[in-house]
């Protein structure tokens, strides 16, 4: 007799406001717990994001993937938008070797995923353009670009420089402990070079804080930040 599949759900919403208020959350929530009724499998743990969709570095996808990764399940999200619409990350989750299915594209498959990424790449790239296009126009029509106020604005934006320091700082060291768990479970499969740890978070879709691919350089960051 085949076991049951076994499922890890992922749930994001955008804002604060609409985590709090559950806005969206049960929609997601029913979406995922239909697929897994229809298909007889049981949710191991449901993962409940309240982040930007512009911002790739992501807790608790991180922690669903984990989970989804060393137990063999399958992580269920309800739309495949909810995830991101960042080329480079959806290549990167499609590799992660995770597997991972849309409760409203059952059959969405590598293909598929790989497309949306195009897509979504060229999507960012138009808007790009457009943005270049309209600041060069403006320039040509003797519009001023820049901040009017010069210095004086540079001078009260330094005044939160330490601020916003502060706040990258804390956020890269609540980073940093999301991963520790995954940085234990390499170790223990004998992955310890700057460069294997590196290879092993991107092939599992894990992302630097600043959204970016894994490198040498920010593993060592990272360990350096954990203590190790």
């Amino acid at each position: 007799m085949t076991p049951p599949p076994k499922l890890v759900g992922y749930l994001r919403v955008s804002t604060a406001k609409q985590g709090q208020s559950g806005l969206g959350l049960e929609a997601q929530r029913a979406a995922i717990d239909g697929y897994a009724s229809r298909v007889g499998g049981g949710l191991l743990q449901t993962f409940t994001e309240v982040e930007s969709g512009k911002n790739n570095a992501r807790p608790e996808l991180a922690k669903a993937l984990h989970l989804a990764k060393v137990t063999g399940a399958v992580l269920v999200i309800a739309k495949l938008d909810r995830l991101s619409r960042n080329a480079a990350f959806l290549l990167a989750l499609r590799d992660s070797g995770a597997k991972f299915i849309a409760a409203d594209m059952p059959d969405a498959n590598e293909l598929t995923v790989g497309i949306m990424a195009l897509v979504a790449q060229q999507e960012r790239e138009a808007i790009s353009k457009r943005t270049k296009e309209a600041l060069q126009a403006a320039k040509a029509r003797g519009t001023r670009l820049g901040n009017p106020n010069g210095a004086a604005a540079l001078k009260r934006a330094a005044k939160g420089n330490g601020e916003a320091l502060a706040g990258i700082k804390a956020k890269a060291d609540a980073h940093a402990r999301q991963l520790e768990p995954i940085l234990e479970a390499l170790q223990e499969e004998g992955i310890v070079s700057l460069g294997a740890i590196a290879g092993a978070l991107n092939s599992r879709g894990m992302l630097t804080p600043r959204g970016a691919s894994w490198h040498k350089t920010s593993v060592r960051n990272l360990l350096n930040r954990l203590g190790r």
